[in-house]
């Protein structure tokens, strides 16, 4: 039998649970396999939690219920105080029933009843959030409170910052209460359903889309174990149906029935198991006649929060805050390297793009890997700043796009697994040049790091970290470069 402590739930746990019993099993019953961390879950709570406190001025004069330093039945017996003692507001507000603990974000007196007030970092209610709510209003009606209404707090995106964050500006909210009070009914069933999981042995589930959906399950790397290296869930795209194939028995790539797939997928299945690569020379020549020298190859790295830091800027909204730019002149010119880091205390967006537009030669050919998003900053910056706008959008006429050889196909190895990604084609086509072992390896990494130089102070850290970014933005570009030289040797070898 499984002690009573393990039988417990959390609101948490139970959103696990509901997605995948399994998963709730495992979190309770760790497996024997080390579980590798993701840094971005701890970066998505900070800034969840820096949310929900700027939430809270949506009701001033509340008192909070802290988490920290007070057990779980120590909380309770306080918000019971200060239900008791006539406060109008709660912060954290905590609660328990049937083995079941909850806290809510806000909850507010209304008349002899209460409204619950479930903050969110999302832009909109989604499905899970539903049951979220549905799980408080099944633990609070059940302690005897009177529950009017339920809201979903939210990020308003339309809401551009001037000056002090206006929190009612900033923050949308929309009534759910009958669809908690709908969700709550089925509780009780999945609750048991989910306490005889815990109290038998770890559930024979096997995978699936839940997997996935609605959050990435932490337990893939034990649960997955048994799936080969080139597996039908190494497919690129949405053609083919690979857990319906999966259900079917069909694992390894080379058991694909290849007439099930699309153009691109088979493409991949072929080239994979063959080991081949492909090359159209024609187009490919096309391609470089489209390019001219001097020749910048700019790639940008952005951030987006929640709550915006400065002026003028909305929720969400991608803001440049590095560049690399690595330009050459002529064809057997040397390599020149610029770039650009902001200080994470101000505004990066107009020193970067003057000292950007200082240095870009007068009709360059501007190469980016994806100029949907480099052009998409260029825009943005040019309709920031009306003086600097026409020679921004001088420059945006001249930017050319260096994965469309590869996004066409035009160019495809095998080792690039179905992917037209700068991370896929860079080892693909230049082996002695990858990302591994740096500090920061991708561009959502690169994010997390200008978010984290804001909490640190001038020293070795903040130095070594500064340092890593402006590696990481480097070779962004000089793999562009090289990879357009890769592509000039395949088209001088026609």
């Amino acid at each position: 039998m499984r002690s009573h402590a393990k039988l417990g739930l959390s609101k948490s746990l139970l959103l696990k649970g509901i997605q995948c019993p399994k998963a709730l099993y495992l979190a309770k019953f760790p497996p024997p396999l080390e579980i590798p961390t993701k840094p971005e879950l701890e970066a998505r709570f900070r800034a969840g939690h820096e949310v929900g406190t700027l939430a809270q001025e949506l009701f001033p004069g509340g008192t909070e219920v802290p988490f920290k330093g007070l057990s779980f039945g120590e909380q309770i017996k306080r918000t019971q105080r200060l239900i008791g003692s006539g406060v109008n507001a709660i912060y954290e507000a905590s609660f328990g029933f049937d083995g079941i603990f909850v806290k809510v974000d806000i909850l507010v007196r209304d008349g002899v009843a209460w409204q619950i007030h479930e903050v969110k970092m999302g832009t909109s209610v989604k499905d899970v959030n539903l049951d979220d709510v549905a799980i408080q209003y099944y633990v609070l009606t059940n302690c005897g409170l009177k529950i009017s209404k339920v809201f979903l707090v939210h990020i308003n995106t339309a809401y551009e910052r001037h000056g002090p964050i206006d929190v009612r500006q900033l923050f949308a909210s929309d009534e759910v209460t009958d669809d908690a009070r709908l969700r709550q009914n089925l509780l009780p069933q999945q609750v048991s359903q989910l306490r005889r999981t815990l109290r038998g042995g770890e559930p024979n589930i096997d995978i699936g889309p839940y997997c996935l959906n609605p959050y990435e399950c932490d337990y893939i790397p034990y649960c997955w174990q048994h799936i080969p290296e080139n597996s039908i869930f190494d497919l690129r795209g949405n053609g083919v149906n690979k857990f319906e194939l999966y259900k079917r028995g069909i694992v390894r790539l080379q058991d694909v029935p290849a007439d099930e797939l699309n153009a691109n997928q088979h493409e991949q299945l072929v080239a994979t198991l063959n080991k081949r690569d492909s090359v159209n020379h024609q187009a490919v020549d096309e391609f470089l006649k489209t390019l001219w020298y001097p020749i910048c190859f700019l790639d940008f790295e952005t951030f987006s929060y929640p709550i915006p830091f400065f002026d003028n800027c909305r929720p969400y909204q991608q803001i440049p805050f590095q560049y690399s730019m690595h330009v050459r002149y002529s064809e057997n010119s040397k390599l020149e390297h610029y770039n650009y880091l902001a200080p994470p205390s101000i505004d990066p967006r107009r020193e970067l793009t003057e000292t950007l537009l200082n240095v870009v030669p007068e009709g360059a050919c501007v190469l980016t890997y994806n100029q949907a998003f480099e052009k998409n900053v260029l825009k943005t910056l040019a309709d920031l700043y009306p003086d600097l706008s026409v020679t921004i959008n001088n420059l945006l006429l001249n930017v050319r796009d260096l994965m469309v050889p590869f996004r066409r196909r035009d160019i495809y190895c095998w080792q690039m697994r179905g992917s037209y990604s700068i991370k896929e084609v860079l080892p693909a086509m230049v082996p002695d040049m990858s990302y591994d072992g740096l500090q920061v390896a991708d561009g959502a990494a690169a994010m997390q790091a200008y978010l984290d130089m804001r909490l640190l102070k001038p020293g070795v850290e903040l130095s070594c970290l500064r340092q890593a970014m402006l590696d990481y933005c480097r070779l962004d570009t000089l793999a562009m470069v090289k990879i357009l030289d890769k592509i000039k040797g395949l088209a001088r070898n026609t």
